[in-house]
C-alpha cells in the first residue's frame, strides 16, 4: 500500500470513529435544529437596524417615522431567540444524547437545563440608584446567550450521562401498579435517578465553587471556551480550520461535518455577539464569525468552486467537464456544490485538489484584510448559508458594498487560481484519451 493510500486510510477511520462518538453526534444535531431559531434572530436585528431605527433605518425619514413605533417587536423576538440561544443548545444536546443512549422521551433536556441552572450563579451584585445592591433569584443574559455555550454542553453531557447510567439501575426505579398509566409510571420511575443527577451536579458545583473561589462559568470560559475564540479569531486559526476541513474533502469525507463540533458554537457565539452590538448602536468586535466564513471562504460551497465551475466554462472545450459545470452551476449558486466535487471529480484528484485547499486560504486572507482595514464592513447578520453570493455579502454585513466588492475580488481571484489547474487536467485526461485509444488503433 502505497503512503497515499496510508494516509487516506488513516484519515478515514479517524473520521469514522470521530464522527461516531455520541458527544459529537449530539452536538451536531443540536445545532442543525438551533439554526432556525438563530436565523429568526438574525432577521429581527436586521429589519430593527436597516427599518425601524431611528438614525439608521428607513424610520429616519420623516414620511416613515411612525416605524420607530414598532421596533418593541423585533427587539422582543431578538431577546427571545439569541439571548436565550444556549438554554436550547442545553436542552436539544440532552434530547439528541438521550435518544443516543436509547431513552426517547424529552425529560433528559429538561434535566439537562435544571442541572445548568443549578450551577449557575443567580445572585448579582447590581448597580441600582447610585448604590451596589445583591439581587436574588436572576439569571444574567451571560448565562443564557453564548457566552456560556460550552459550559452549558459540559452540564448537559455531564448530567444525560449520569441520569441514563442510574435510569438502567431497577433498584432505583418506582415501580407503579399496570393500571397506572404509563405516562405517570415513567414520571415515577424517572424520579430517584433525576433527583440523584440533579444533587449531584448541584454539589459538584458548590463544592468547585468552595474550593476554587469560582463558579463553573468562570473556570470552563477562561480555560476552555475564551481559548478557543482567540485561536479562531485569529486569521491563522480560521485557515487551519479551513485546511482541515478542505483536507477531508478531498478523500471524500464530509469537511464541514468533520469540524462542525468546533467550528459551530465558535463562529456562531461570534456573529451572535456582533448582531448584539449591533443591535445597541455599538462596533461589531469580531472579524471572523460565521457569516466570513461563508462570504469570503465558501462561495459557491466548499473550496470556492463557483472559481472552478467559471473556469472550465472558460479554458477548455471537453464535453464531459463542460457538461458537469453546467449541471453544477445551478446548485453552485445556493452554495450546494457535492456535484462537482463528486462529479469532476475533486475527490481524490491530485491536480483539482490543490487549488480545491489553497484557494479558500487565499480568499479568507484577502477577506480578513479588507475586514481588518475597514473596507468592507464586519459581519452584524446572521443568513443562511445557501443564500445566493452578493446577496448573502450585502446582508450578512447590513449593506457594505465594501464587502460586496470584495466577494466579487475573491471570485475573480478563485478562477484565476483554478484555470492553470483546469487545463492542465483537461491536457491529462485528453492525454489519457489518446493512450487508451492506441491499442485499438494498433490492432489490424
Amino acid at each position: 500500500m502505497s503512503l497515499q493510500d496510508q494516509l487516506i486510510d488513516s484519515l478515514g477511520s479517524f473520521a469514522t470513529r470521530f464522527n461516531s462518538y455520541r458527544y459529537i453526534m449530539a452536538i451536531k444535531a443540536s445545532f442543525i435544529t438551533l439554526m432556525p431559531v438563530i436565523i429568526v434572530g438574525a432577521f429581527s436585528v436586521l429589519i430593527s437596524n436597516m427599518v425601524l431605527d431611528a438614525k439608521n433605518g428607513l424610520a429616519s425619514f420623516p414620511a416613515l417615522a411612525f416605524l420607530v413605533e414598532l421596533k418593541p417587536i423585533t427587539t422582543s423576538i431578538n431577546y427571545a431567540t439569541l439571548s436565550f440561544l444556549n438554554i436550547g443548545a442545553v436542552f436539544l444536546i440532552g434530547i439528541e444524547l438521550a435518544r443516543i443512549n436509547g431513552i426517547k422521551t424529552l425529560f433528559p433536556g429538561l434535566l439537562a437545563v435544571i442541572c445548568f441552572i443549578a450551577v449557575t450563579p443567580t445572585t448579582l451584585p447590581m448597580l441600582v440608584d447610585g448604590q451596589m445592591r445583591v439581587v436574588t433569584d436572576v439569571l444574567a443574559k451571560q448565562f443564557s446567550d453564548t457566552k456560556s455555550l460550552f459550559l452549558g454542553m459540559f452540564i448537559a453531557i455531564l448530567s444525560v450521562e449520569i441520569y441514563c447510567r442510574l435510569e438502567n439501575v431497577e433498584r432505583l426505579k418506582i415501580k407503579m401498579p399496570d393500571t397506572v398509566p404509563p405516562n405517570v409510571a415513567a414520571s415515577f420511575s424517572a424520579l430517584i435517578p433525576a433527583i440523584i443527577t440533579v444533587s449531584a451536579i448541584a454539589t459538584f458545583g458548590f463544592v468547585f465553587h468552595q474550593v476554587s473561589g469560582m463558579y463553573l462559568y468562570d473556570a470552563v470560559y477562561r480555560v476552555v471556551q475564551q481559548p478557543l475564540e482567540s485561536v479562531v479569531q485569529s486569521l491563522w486559526g480560521i485557515l487551519l480550520l479551513m485546511f482541515v476541513a478542505q483536507l477531508f474533502w478531498v478523500i471524500g469525507i464530509h469537511g464541514n461535518q468533520m469540524i462542525k463540533p468546533i467550528r459551530e458554537p465558535l463562529l456562531l457565539g461570534a456573529i451572535l455577539v456582533n448582531m448584539n452590538a449591533f443591535e445597541q448602536g455599538k462596533e461589531a468586535p469580531n472579524i471572523i464569525t460565521m457569516p466570513f466564513w461563508d462570504v469570503y471562504m465558501s462561495i459557491g460551497g466548499s473550496g470556492l468552486t463557483i472559481g472552478l465551475l467559471t473556469a472550465v466554462m472558460l479554458a477548455t472545450k471537453r464535453k464531459e467537464m463542460r457538461e458537469i459545470a453546467k449541471l453544477s452551476f445551478g446548485p453552485g449558486l445556493f452554495n450546494i456544490n457535492e456535484p462537482v466535487i463528486f462529479g469532476m471529480p475533486i475527490m481524490l484528484n491530485p491536480i483539482l485538489a490543490i487549488p480545491f485547499i489553497i484557494t479558500p486560504l487565499i480568499t479568507g486572507s484577502i477577506g480578513y484584510f479588507a475586514t481588518v482595514t475597514g473596507f468592507a464592513g464586519k459581519a452584524v447578520v446572521m443568513v443562511p448559508w445557501t443564500t445566493p453570493p452578493i446577496i448573502n455579502a450585502w446582508l450578512s454585513t447590513a449593506g457594505s458594498m465594501g464587502a460586496v466588492v470584495t466577494q466579487l475580488i475573491c471570485i475573480v481571484v478563485s478562477v484565476l487560481i483554478y484555470l492553470p489547474f483546469v487545463k492542465i487536467a483537461a491536457r491529462r485526461a485528453q492525454a489519457a484519451e489518446e493512450k487508451a485509444m492506441q491499442p485499438e488503433l494498433a490492432q489490424p
